[in-house]
């Protein structure tokens, strides 16, 4: 397996914008491959298609997040039996919020040369656009459905980056966006810094970093079934009254 190689492959987070990012690294890469692991084969093939690969020829295994270790183990198999090998996500970058992570450390223990390419990650775009601590910061997934254990959760996010001085990622199934958002609003101190990055690199974009208690004083944000991006700050008092004396220094 050691000539083989698994090439991570980003998908556009908006379909049909692939022209817009793609160089040619991903395209001369991409082209020669004719065996595919993906989420959804459906979009896999409009993106496959786009960028003039013969889709009669390839090949496909699903790695969803329905499968199981058999699964797994089966797509292994196949992987072993053949050439090199590309993995999609449904959008964005593989194994990033992703079912590929555990399919990139199979393919470590067969000695492969994983490659990663280059493309849009809503999680980095989120944070470079967002003002807040790119220094530190840890994406946390979805959060739990239940609204007890969602709003307990939000807490401790909120002490942890207040303690840390952390900025916190997460992301919600979009139809749940507005629950998420409200619950955010509720739990969270007037102070804590709350960015929101919707439909990211499609044309209803959206991006704005408010402190909780502006949102609570804003008009609510249309997420409704809009991809977003939630990023947390919390303030941590010791440093808001250093600003606050420096400021008054000055």
């Amino acid at each position: 397996m050691q000539n083989r190689k698994l090439f991570l492959i980003p998908v556009d987070l908006v379909p049909g914008n692939s022209d817009d990012w793609i160089g040619a690294r991903v395209r001369n890469a991409v082209l020669p491959l004719r065996r595919f692991v993906v989420e959804h084969p459906k979009s896999a093939r409009q993106f496959l298609k786009a960028l003039g690969l013969p889709l009669q020829e390839l090949e496909f295994e699903v790695l969803d997040e329905h499968s199981k270790a058999d699964d797994l183990d089966r797509i292994v198999r196949w992987m072993q039996s053949g050439g090199d090998v590309g993995l999609l996500s449904e959008a964005g970058c593989p194994a990033i919020a992703d079912p590929g992570a555990g399919l990139v450390g199979c393919a470590h223990q067969l000695g492969m040369q994983v490659v990663p390419l280059v493309g849009p990650s809503s999680i980095v775009l989120a944070l470079m656009a967002s003002g807040l601590n790119g220094q530190r910061f840890a994406f946390n997934g979805y959060l739990p459905q239940a609204s007890t254990e969602r709003d307990a959760r939000i807490r401790e996010f909120e002490d942890r980056s207040r303690r840390l001085g952390q900025t916190e990622i997460f992301i919600e199934a979009p139809y749940r966006n507005d629950q998420l958002f409200k619950a955010i609003t509720l739990n969270c101190k007037p102070e804590t810094m709350l960015s929101l990055a919707i439909d990211l690199t499609g044309p209803t974009e959206e991006i704005g970093a408010k402190s909780i208690g502006e949102w609570r004083r804003s008009p609510p944000p249309q997420l409704h079934k809009r991809p977003t991006v939630f990023l947390l700050l919390a303030a941590n008092p010791r440093s808001a009254n250093r600003r606050r004396r420096t400021g008054h220094a000055h």
